[in-house]
């Protein structure tokens, strides 16, 4: 019962409202349409009130004419008998105006009720009958631009609810392709070390267990600060620091306030994965990953470097890249689909190879990114 009232009154209170609105708009076109004739005219109130009268009884009439619009039978490409109908009812109408005008008129004392008994109400209305049809086929003009504008903004909202919809999607999916991939790939480097070093491989699985922690904070997310990327992509080079020791040196340098952008979440660790995987494990004496990050030109770029082995001959990203970097290089198509973000895999001028992303300047998080659960 509360909630019932409780709807009661606020349709109440948006009846009030559109009737108040309704009533200052009629008002403001009746003093318009007065203003000429105040010059003219040595009864200032009795020009203002005759002016109003006359637009307030078509404000009166607007929601019936409008009610009997959206009544009608037929569709709006059926416009020859839309227009048919509306000329008749329009005449009805404009009999409608004259006695209801009279009325108002009556009311406000400006001429006396026996005016309703004569034919004197339907001489104006013949008199008048072109000026009272304009007044109808424009409110009904008025109507229809504004349902078709409703409809119209309507199905562009519902697109972009559907096209969103299924971006987010398509995001999720290949989040949730991503997990494993990462996971499985970190537990085959653990049991690696199971019987050569169980020590190792028990402090890798201390390691693992912190990163898995911040994979769950994170899973539900489609964006996150870039700092809490790098604290992700930490734990995840501390892991493998233990394994590789002193064979892997890393060197990560961002900009002060590059931490607060808001980046993809798991966009840097199939990066350095990569790097380390198929630039650095293969070399006995290992080499140096470098991580950067700093905004440039409104955009934030990330660089992932090695001084591996480098890029084989005649690679390419379109078919030579693993599932990290496929994946990854998917998802930022999908999240940027305006061609905005920069996805590059290049040799190093020095020797090994350099990942590049560019992603467009965001610290602002939107309410609506999160991915499916």
């Amino acid at each position: 019962m509360g909630e019932a009232d409780s709807e009661g009154r606020n349709d109440r209170r948006g009846l009030v409202a559109r009737g108040s609105l309704a009533l200052v708009f009629w008002t403001a076109v009746g003093l318009v349409f007065a203003l000429p004739q105040l010059g003219l005219s040595a009864n200032v109130i009795g020009t203002v009130a005759s002016a109003l009268a006359q637009w307030w009884s078509w404000g009166l009439l607007a929601p019936v004419i409008i009610a009997v619009d959206r009544a009608l039978p037929f569709p709006a490409s059926q416009i020859g008998r839309r227009v048919t109908t509306h000329l008749v009812i329009g005449a009805v109408c404009a009999v409608a105006y004259g006695y209801l005008l009279t009325f108002i008129r009556c009311v406000m004392g400006l001429e006396g009720w026996f005016g309703l008994a004569g034919t004197s109400v339907l001489t104006e209305v013949r008199r008048e009958i072109f000026w009272s049809m304009l007044v109808y086929c424009t409110i009904v003009g008025a109507w229809q631009a504004y349902s078709y504008k409703r409809r119209y903004m309507s199905a562009e909202v519902q697109l972009e609810r559907l096209q969103r919809t299924a971006s987010e999607a398509r995001l999720y999916a290949l989040r949730t392709q991503l997990d494993p991939h990462f996971l499985f790939n970190t537990l085959n480097a653990v049991s690696s070390q199971v019987e050569r070093d169980p020590r190792l491989a028990r402090a890798m699985i201390e390691q693992l267990g912190d990163l898995l922690r911040l994979a769950l904070d994170s899973h539900g997310k489609q964006s996150i600060r870039l700092r809490d990327e790098l604290a992700f992509t930490n734990r995840y080079l501390a892991l493998q620091k233990i394994r590789f020791g002193d064979r892997l040196r890393i060197e990560i340098e961002v900009a002060a306030d590059a931490g607060d952008a808001l980046v993809p979440s798991l966009v840097l660790q199939p990066l350095v994965e990569n790097a380390i995987r198929h630039g650095l494990s293969s070399r006995p004496r290992g080499g140096v990953l470098q991580v950067f990050a700093r905004r440039l030109d409104g955009q934030l770029v990330l660089r992932v470097e090695d001084d591996g082995v480098g890029l084989a001959p005649g690679w390419s990203l379109e078919e030579d890249s693993g599932i990290g970097l496929r994946l990854t290089r998917e998802r930022l198509a999908v999240r940027f689909p305006d061609s905005s973000s920069r996805f590059e895999i290049s040799p190093r001028a020095s020797g090994g190879t350099v990942v590049s992303i560019a992603l467009p300047w965001q610290t602002t998080e939107d309410p609506g990114e999160r991915l499916a659960s």
